[in-house]
């Protein structure tokens, strides 16, 4: 029996108080599909009455993405910090490229590529930091040019944790009310059950609930935890961890007040459905929860950054260095990150609010 993969479900934000919602959108290693993904989205004029976009890269890269595309209508205004709007049918960027024309080399990891789709990071982040727009969505980096250009980190995530320092930074996969949590990420296979502790699972419990209902709206959410052997440990027959270090963690958290369940086997868990009687589901290591999430939702679902004093989403998928400057990449992923922005930045002002 095959599984339908699920359609997107698009987030219901709170009703606008007035003005739009301004999102700074990097625009990614310049020699994948980054630029190209954003600028089909903003071509969707469903998007634009919801948020005010700002780029952030190279006006010239973007140029160079648009011929690609035939958008030779594209009105670019280059922009030495936030505008209050942008007319509709423009393009504002603020360009942090350190030459005139950046190389765009379609398909190569450049140190340059990876220091320029840095830059933009870092930019946005400043201008979520000064209050500047209230959301930033992250096109795809190579994590190999990055590492060309001089930045020593993991990913986007740990990037954006230590600029906003922030302790707790936990990835979330999202695909309208499928959404799964991860305790450890971006480390090797092997270092995985020393660090799936119990203090990691209950910490990343905690942030995770408290991001379900303060980023999306939900009074009382309900999580599952996966185990980390097969079989959830078959009662032990696979592995001591699910009855030493999850099932203290689980109880630990009940105390505290979170609803959870498990440990849940994980290789069930989606092909059953259980997925839709829960909130979210936290996966023990990255490819346990990515590897079923981006089969059913590859092409439509987001990545969120919870436990950051600030929003910040981005496409579930790489820099597609294979068919980047051909004009084939879907947008669907990069679109569907932005309405999720603006969507958590308007619950989390909504939620701020003093209410009576």
């Amino acid at each position: 029996m095959r599984i339908q993969r699920p359609t997107f479900q698009r987030p219901e934000p709170p009703a606008p108080n007035g003005a739009p919602t301004r999102v700074a959108i990097t625009l990614g290693d310049p020699n994948g599909i980054g630029p190209e993904v954003v600028l089909k989205s903003l071509h969707d004029p469903g998007l634009m009455p919801s948020m005010t976009p700002v780029l952030i890269g190279s006006a010239h890269v973007l140029r160079v993405h648009a011929d690609v595309l035939g958008f030779s209508d594209l009105d670019i205004h280059v922009v030495d910090a936030v505008p209050e709007e942008v007319p509709h049918g423009d393009v504002a960027v603020l360009d942090v490229a350190t030459s005139p024309e950046p190389p765009v080399m379609f398909g190569a990891a450049t140190p340059e590529g990876g220091r320029l789709a840095m830059r933009a990071v870092e930019r946005a982040v400043e201008a979520c930091q000064e209050g500047a727009v209230e959301a930033m969505m992250t096109a795809p980096i190579s994590k190999e040019a990055v590492r060309k250009g001089g930045y020593d980190v993991p990913g986007h995530t740990e990037f954006i944790a230590e600029m906003t320092g922030s302790a707790r930074p936990t990835m979330m996969m999202v695909a309208g009310g499928l959404r799964v949590g991860l305790v450890t990420s971006h480390i090797p296979l092997s270092e995985v059950p020393t660090a799936v502790t119990q203090d990691a699972i209950l910490d990343k419990l905690h942030v995770l609930e408290a991001s379900l209902r303060h980023d999306f709206a939900i009074d009382d959410p309900k999580i599952a935890v996966f185990g980390l052997n097969p079989h959830a440990g078959e009662g032990g027959a696979f592995g001591a961890e699910e009855d030493e270090v999850i099932a203290p963690a689980l109880r630990q958290a009940r105390q505290d007040g979170i609803t959870v369940e498990g440990p849940v086997a994980a290789d069930g868990f989606f092909g059953t459905q259980l997925d839709a009687d829960f909130d979210a589901a936290l996966a023990m290591y990255h490819d346990q929860g990515l590897v079923p999430f981006k089969a059913l939702a590859f092409d439509h679902g987001v990545n969120f950054t919870a436990g950051l004093p600030i929003v910040r989403t981005s496409p579930d998928h790489g820099t597609a260095y294979g068919i980047a400057g051909k004009g084939m990449a879907l947008p669907g992923s990069t679109r569907n990150a932005l309405e999720v922005a603006v969507a958590v930045a308007r619950h989390r002002t909504q939620r701020a609010e003093p209410t009576g």
